[in-house]
């Protein structure tokens, strides 16, 4: 059964409708994905920005760190990281963290109807190795610090109400979120090499201040059963919070993290793997998982960010790799969508659609020059799937 087939489905919170689950009656589990066409065709030469694209794509440069973001007097931060978009009026903001110590944070960008940007501001300051995050229902950024005993942070991606720290989200090595408004719960992602992964659940849904954090427990496979357990210490001090609860499933390496419709997706850049969670069943398995591509030659390599589109297709950023962000489809083919050139030493962050679908915004954390200060975001347009 295709993944279309069994989970094709409307939007379901802040999240695109349907990159479907793969469980069928209940302990049948489909094999990861393999390489095979993707949906857009082959990528064509280097544009001007050095970006390989299927046909009818096209990209631009929307920031470069250290310079002024154009038409702004806002100059754009170092290491640009994790992202995610809101609808704003007629227009959108791309909000953006930047992944150095001290100082990280998050900057914004905003666009009108047209595209055309109109401002950029900051929108969180005096934080640490801001990596990923991810969007709340109610229109917040959550940037998290990928550091030990790092905090969560929430922050307004119209930059009007200050930024508030949300220790009862616990305190490790976070990486990245996703919002359930289904079970009420944000999913974490923790990167090390022995994390865990949690959820979150506020005492009131919408107010992050408090609540309840939560590991997950499961068996040493691929695939199974799994539960959730209390984590009793939070703040992760004297004892890690991954090392609090016996049996907690250890991945390695936590990076990117995505939900829509009763499923959570989320990687391990270790051993280069997509878990996907299905939230109605309490199980797992793997979406991906580059060895166990048949005949070799994984398109996917080094994965990190995700995030999903109104189709059902899942973008995986690279960091390292050949630089490509490459689609997850609906029936388990995995591709390359498009790959950045001249920038090894780089990697690949924060996708995130424009509300629309049709524009994808994403970042090469140290560009050309391979150093956080070389940074660049960039926006590509053409006919996606939606």
């Amino acid at each position: 059964m295709e993944r279309r087939t069994f989970l094709r489905g409307a939007v379901v919170g802040t999240s695109a409708a349907a990159f479907g689950g793969t469980l069928m009656h209940g302990a049948a589990y489909a094999a990861p994905a393999q390489p095979g066409a993707g949906p857009y065709g082959a990528l064509g030469a280097a544009d001007a920005n050095g970006i390989m694209l299927p046909a009818g794509f096209t990209s631009r440069v929307i920031a470069r760190s250290g310079q002024t973001v154009p038409g702004t007097s806002y100059t754009w931060h170092s290491a640009p990281d994790g992202g995610a978009c809101y609808a704003d009026g007629t227009g959108w903001i791309y909000v953006s963290n930047s992944e150095v110590n001290p100082s990280g944070g998050a900057g914004a960008v905003r666009f009108d109807s047209s595209g055309t940007i109109t401002s950029a501001y900051r929108i969180l300051s005096g934080t640490r190795q801001n990596c990923a995050g991810g969007k709340t229902p109610w229109n917040t950024w959550l940037s998290c610090e990928e550091v030990s005993l790092g905090y969560v942070y929430e922050a307004d991606p119209w930059g009007v109400n200050a930024a508030v720290r949300r220790p009862a989200m616990g305190r490790f090595k976070h990486e990245a979120a996703a919002a359930d408004p289904v079970r009420q719960a944000v999913y974490l992602t923790e990167d090390e090499s022995d994390g865990c992964f949690y959820r979150f659940l506020p005492t009131t849904w919408g107010d992050l201040s408090s609540g309840t954090l939560q590991v997950l427990k499961a068996g040493s496979g691929t695939s199974g059963s799994f539960t959730w357990q209390n984590v009793p210490d939070p703040d992760g001090s004297p004892t890690a919070t991954r090392n609090q609860v016996s049996g907690a499933k250890r991945f390695s390496g936590g990076e990117g993290c995505h939900y829509a419709n009763n499923t959570v997706w989320f990687t391990t850049k270790g051993d280069n793997r997509v878990w996907q969670l299905n939230l109605s069943t309490n199980t797992y398995e793997l979406a991906y998982d580059d060895s166990l591509v048949v005949g070799g030659g994984a398109p996917l390599t080094g994965v990190d960010n995700v995030t999903g589109s109104s189709f059902g297709d899942l973008y995986v950023a690279e960091d390292g790799g050949t630089m490509e962000i490459c689609v997850i489809t609906p029936d388990d083919v995995v591709a390359p969508f498009l790959r950045i050139t001249g920038q090894s030493a780089s990697e690949i962050c924060g996708p995130a659609f424009s509300p629309a679908g049709d524009r994808l915004y994403f970042s090469s954390q140290r560009g050309t020059t391979g150093s956080s200060s070389g940074g660049i975001t960039y926006e590509v347009t053409g006919p996606f799937r939606t």
